[in-house]
């Protein structure tokens, strides 16, 4: 394995990290399935980072004054570029929380704040290894083939690592037929 630290394996690492905060549940309101089409679906997401988030010292080490530089940089256009992603909503799925990723994160606490057929809020709590996060997703139905919402989240470690996302995304039904997911 290559020891050298790219932009995009901590791009990477960041993105799968966000996608197990927003996945474990343990809701207070009754949850309500959104009216919306089971299947693949397709989810455009857009947004902005500031700040940078907590480096393990190790990886830290391991970069050199530029690529520091460069991954600093990165991180504060992040966002700028839209990601898409596909997933299987099935009737099962459907009938919990929308989350953005079906991975659970046991550091992490989701509590479903309120839910309609129309709209769903979720609060997030996390804590691993020290860096503690909090956030919120919102999601409403345009249509039962479409989806719109955000999710803010501020993530806080070591008293010297700050860092606040603010996503929108907008999903699209696909069709009843779920293939793999990207």
């Amino acid at each position: 394995m290559d020891d050298e630290v790219t932009e995009d394996s901590l791009t990477m690492q960041l993105l799968i990290g966000l996608t197990m905060l927003l996945s474990t549940s343990a809701f207070a309101a009754d949850i309500h399935a959104l009216d919306v089409k089971p299947g693949q679906w397709e989810t455009t997401t857009t947004g902005q980072m500031t700040g940078v988030p907590a480096i393990p010292p190790d990886v830290l080490a391991k970069l050199t004054p530029e690529q520091r530089a460069k991954f600093e940089s990165a991180m504060g256009a992040r966002g700028a570029k839209p990601m898409v992603s596909t997933s299987c909503r099935t009737k099962e799925k459907l009938a919990e929380a929308w989350t953005t990723g079906q991975q659970s994160q046991k550091s992490c606490t989701t509590t479903l704040t309120s839910s309609s057929s129309t709209a769903q809020e979720v609060h997030m709590e996390c804590n691993q290894n020290g860096t503690k996060s909090s956030g919120t997703i919102k999601v409403e139905t345009v249509d039962s083939e479409h989806i719109r919402g955000s999710f803010q989240m501020s993530t806080a470690s070591d008293g010297n690592h700050a860092m606040s996302m603010n996503y929108s995304f907008t999903s699209k039904w696909l069709g009843a037929a779920c293939t793999e997911t990207k």
